[in-house]
């Protein structure tokens, strides 16, 4: 298998799974323990890895969501609770679900080195939401350790997807109209306002996903056959755990 043929395999399931803890009952109760709603607590949690910064700089690494709602979420959320408090909560929050899913997993370990190579082999230039989670701890426990790697690729994935989608000539707003048409509203945006969408910017949010996966392909390129198929065999045992 190719690493453009195990990134096209694998990137899907791993979209779904490493954003899979975020809204379960379990997430939910550690952030209203902190003063944090579900939302406030996602914004606040997975952006947390990036300081105590300024709304601005989360929007840039979060890239899809209305400018407004990421200033009124995260403003509000840390006049309650540190952004790296959150963040160190929201990491946890993300390897309990392992836990809680994953002890019967087998191949975790093997998984767990050929994703751990990948995440170091990528360079965080440019990738802020994924040099944050890929510069948290990784913990002792296979199951804990291959959630939060999934995730930590999740947000690999989704940051290069930005910076190919800027660097394709399209705006993130109509990158997620195009993908995500029915969460525009979620998104915070006006759902009576949809932005016009050409054929060129159709043609551009194409370019942006082939040159996505051509931008992972150096990083997933570190892994010889027998890390390969660990990696697509883990992604696969921890998506029918999780589903």
């Amino acid at each position: 298998m190719t690493p453009a043929e195990l990134i096209s395999t694998t990137s899907p399931a791993i979209a779904s799974l490493g954003g899979s803890f975020y809204f379960q009952p379990a997430t939910l109760a550690r952030g209203k323990a902190m003063g944090l709603d579900g939302f406030r607590f996602y914004f606040l949690g997975r952006g947390g890895v990036l300081g105590d910064v300024e709304a601005p700089v989360v929007t840039s690494a979060f890239g899809y969501f209305e400018p407004a709602l990421i200033a009124r979420m995260w403003s509000s959320a840390k006049e309650i609770v540190s952004p790296r408090e959150a963040g160190a909560a929201y990491v946890e929050a993300c390897r309990e679900h392992g836990r809680a899913h994953l002890g019967e997993v087998e191949g975790l370990e093997e998984f767990c080195a050929a994703a751990g190579s990948v995440v170091a082999a990528q360079h965080p230039a440019g990738l802020a939401l994924f040099a944050g989670w890929a510069a948290e701890p990784l913990p002792d426990d296979a199951p804990g350790k291959a959630m939060q790697l999934i995730s930590t690729l999740r947000e690999l994935r989704g940051s290069v997807h930005l910076l190919a989608v800027v660097a394709s000539g399209l705006s993130a707003q109509k990158a997620h109209f195009i993908k995500r048409p029915d969460d525009y509203k979620n998104f915070g945006y006006d759902p009576d306002a949809p932005p016009e969408i050409t054929d060129t910017d159709r043609e551009r949010y194409d370019r942006a996903g082939q040159l996505t996966d051509e931008l992972l392909v150096p990083a997933y390129s570190t892994l010889d056959d027998a890390g390969a198929e660990a990696f697509r065999a883990g992604v696969h045992a921890i998506e029918t755990a999780l589903t």
